[in-house]
């Protein structure tokens, strides 16, 4: 387990805190449209604030591959963080040694999209030591962009004394919880369209899991290579011997796999199309045109059985094509419980990924979740099982 500091661990008072963070929100007609994840690292700056520190943001925004992009400057970003901190942010797209001699006390600071200059995503370490002259400290609340080695991420932190920001902090510590040192049993929900998307992740998880729960096209995959034939339906032909050699590594490790066993099935992929419920099985046989889109009833009263069995509960994508109603309806239903296991103190849960974030907001079941991560790769890659380099530099051992 790596060991890293925190601000609480820092002596800031007084000093320049070069603080990484995660602000590419996104932006409609010259306004940001969404400004959850400027209002996660708040926190941040208000304790480098109060411990007498002065932060200096540095951030991406967009992909302009190390050239000056006008569209993506930072500069769109400043309204909504004044009204996030309450107060002026002052902002440098020149000459950063100049801006950052005048700061005061109190000042909050925002550089230029660091994207902007070649040595950003090169992880180049002369870029990074000029950034370095510009603090005193180095703070990375930005675990979304922690699996890229980047200068402002990796290089950086190994140039200053660094910790990690409130946001980091909690995200760091809520996947230890999950899948480092849980609670046992211990369970996932893992669904989406394609297994192929999550070969790496489904391979680490049955090695650290009690029960896995396979929902979404994934499943069509997993029952595809048990036997059934799904008609029209999502599946993956090419990859059903890895499906066979991961149930198969899963029943030695003592981790049990569940896939549905009736599902919602319908000849059109729109709203309120008809559909009705079907079983699924090895002998399944559907029509040509006949599409499984979500997880029927009996599926769901299973999952919800192995979720009330349950002390930690890991969820990354949903049962079925949740985008589209009655195709929601196990994704609901499934999130609904688990928000209420937690309430009850009965269940730590821990969710992330685009998909299931928009999935658990859509059941309204969002807020009742122990945690729920906004970043994305790096959630899933942590998941996988692999080391973040900017998780990795911020390392004390």
């Amino acid at each position: 387990m790596m060991a890293w500091k925190t601000l609480d661990q820092m002596e800031i008072a007084g000093k320049k805190v070069l603080t990484r963070v995660d602000i590419n929100v996104p932006v409609e007609d010259g306004t940001v449209t969404d400004t959850t994840r400027i209002d996660r690292i708040v926190p941040t700056i208000e304790a480098i604030k109060a411990k007498g520190g002065i932060p200096i943001l540095l951030a991406h925004f967009g992909r302009p591959k190390g050239k000056v992009v006008p569209e993506m400057s930072l500069r769109i970003t400043l309204p909504a963080l004044e009204e996030a901190f309450g107060q002026t942010v002052k902002f440098a797209d020149g000459n950063y040694a100049d801006a950052v001699a005048q700061l005061e006390t109190g000042d909050i600071l925002l550089l230029e999209n660091v994207r902007f200059a070649p040595g950003e995503e090169k992880n180049d370490p002369e870029f990074a030591a000029r950034l370095a002259t510009l603090g005193d400290v180095y703070c990375n609340d930005a675990f979304s962009a922690a699996h890229r080695a980047h200068a402002s991420t990796e290089a950086l932190a190994k140039l200053l004394p660094a910790c990690a920001g409130r946001l980091m902090a909690e995200e760091l510590g809520a996947l230890e919880a999950a899948l480092g040192s849980p609670n046992r049993p211990v369970g996932a929900v893992v669904g989406g369209a394609k297994v192929s998307t999550k070969l790496d992740l489904l391979n680490n998880l049955v090695e650290k899991l009690d029960v896995l729960i396979i929902g979404g096209g994934m499943a069509n995959t997993f029952l595809l290579a048990k036997g059934a034939s799904l008609g029209g339906s999502l599946v993956e032909a090419d990859l059903t011997d890895t499906a066979r050699e991961i149930m198969a590594k899963a029943k030695t490790t003592g981790c049990r796999i569940i896939l549905p066993v009736d599902g919602l099935v319908a000849r059109e992929f729109k709203e309120g199309a008809a559909a009705e419920v079907i079983a699924l099985n090895a002998d399944t046989t559907l029509e040509a045109d006949q599409m499984v889109l979500d997880a029927g009833p009996e599926s769901v009263h299973a999952v919800l059985a192995e979720f009330s069995g349950l002390k930690t509960l890991i969820w990354n994508g949903p049962l079925g094509a949740f985008e589209i109603p009655p195709f929601d309806t196990a994704t609901v239903a499934a999130a609904k419980i688990a928000a209420e296991l937690t309430a009850d103190k009965r269940l730590v849960s821990v969710a992330g990924g685009g998909d299931t974030v928009a999935a658990l907001n859509q059941a309204d079941a969002a807020d009742g979740f122990t945690y729920i991560s906004t970043a994305g790769g790096a959630f899933l890659e942590w998941m996988e099982g692999k080391t973040l380099p900017g998780v990795a530099a911020l390392d004390q051992q």
